[in-house]
């Protein structure tokens, strides 16, 4: 029985363009206890694998979280199926603005501890006394409010490519970094504001909006399915776009554009650009924004260094990563000095 990604990324990608179907890019998460996370895992990815499903899925004692690429014409097998586990059944299913059929290549579903890493004990706070959700309208009318704090619970290659206006953006590489960093900075209006708060999808907030509760918050609201679901209701809705830039999301596409605006810059010449890339150089795969000049010119890497290496013939090129830790990750987000215009920390 197969339990794990067969084939090559490379080989999906040929098979995508092959059958020449629409797919749809999607995300969903859900806090609840699962008795056995591998038993869970291994029970999801027989029943994905058959219907094609890719994508990316962590599972856990907490619950489940994943971002899957879905033939739409399987979309409502699929749907079925989730229909039928009883903690899954009409879960929020957040659908990608932007369709791309090669948004993810493998379908990995993996264990762990927890489904988003934020580094606190569970067992200290009540998880479930959660903040108030809001819809798109009542979020527009919440943070035009002088008693509100509006907080991105992101990333800052996240929010440096887009973020709703006025909005404190937090300049951490992990989530966990962010919670204690707003917390201090916000300690002295924890009874006379509002503390708004916003993510992707909205499954940082589920957990911060706990936490903030417990460290004395009075009164905690978060942006309910976070930007995805917000961009959908603006559209749907007619409501005013109070988010600026793209929407940074975890697949290959790298961002959805929410409005026109370019807020963020190319990091190696500096002009207007939010087009997150990964070094071409294997070893590296530093996660970057570049332009298309600064692409063709760096023949897609971060460092006149990295752009060296690629030229080597890929035997050299494997000799030279011998012993060096794997750091081929699509979105490892190391800083580098060698970047002159990137955020720095």
């Amino acid at each position: 029985m197969q339990l794990y990604n067969k084939l090559s990324a490379k080989e999906r990608a040929a098979l995508i363009d092959e059958a020449g179907e629409d797919r749809l890019t999607l995300s969903f998460y859900q806090y609840a206890k699962i008795g056995n996370p591998h038993l869970f895992r291994d029970h999801l990815f027989i029943a994905w694998d058959s219907m094609s499903v890719l994508g990316r899925i962590y599972v856990a004692h907490e619950g489940i979280n994943a971002q899957l690429s879905v033939p739409a014409k399987n979309f409502e097998a699929f749907k079925s199926f989730l229909d039928n586990i009883n903690f899954l059944k009409d879960v929020r299913l957040n659908i990608a603005i932007e369709q791309d059929a090669k948004s993810f290549l493998k379908l990995k579903v993996k264990v762990r501890d927890k489904i988003v890493a934020d580094g606190l004990n569970d067992d200290t706070f009540d998880v479930t006394n959660k903040g108030i959700h809001v819809d798109a309208q009542t979020f527009n009318e919440l943070i035009e409010s002088d008693d509100v704090v509006l907080v991105d619970m992101r990333n800052h290659y996240e929010s440096e490519i887009g973020h709703f206006k006025n909005a404190i953006t937090p300049d951490v590489d992990t989530f966990r970094d962010s919670l204690d960093l707003i917390e201090e900075d916000l300690k002295d209006h924890k009874e006379d504001k509002k503390l708004v708060m916003y993510c992707t999808g909205g499954i940082r907030c589920e957990k911060a909006s706990a936490y903030y509760k417990h460290k004395g918050f009075k009164q905690v609201y978060q942006l309910e399915g976070g930007i995805i679901e917000y961009a959908r209701q603006v559209e749907q809705l007619k409501l005013e776009n109070k988010f600026k830039g793209k929407n940074f999301v975890f697949d290959h596409r790298r961002g959805e554009r929410i409005s026109d605006d370019v807020i963020s810059n190319c990091h190696q010449c500096g002009k207007p650009c939010d087009t997150h890339v990964n070094c071409a150089n294997e070893a590296c795969h530093l996660l970057f924004i570049q332009c298309e000049e600064c692409s063709d010119a760096m023949s897609l890497t971060c460092s006149d260094e990295c752009k060296e290496i690629i030229a080597l013939p890929y035997e050299e090129q494997k000799e030279l990563r011998k012993g060096i830790p794997n750091s081929n990750k699509i979105f490892k987000k190391g800083r580098s000095e060698k970047l002159k215009f990137q955020r720095k920390a």
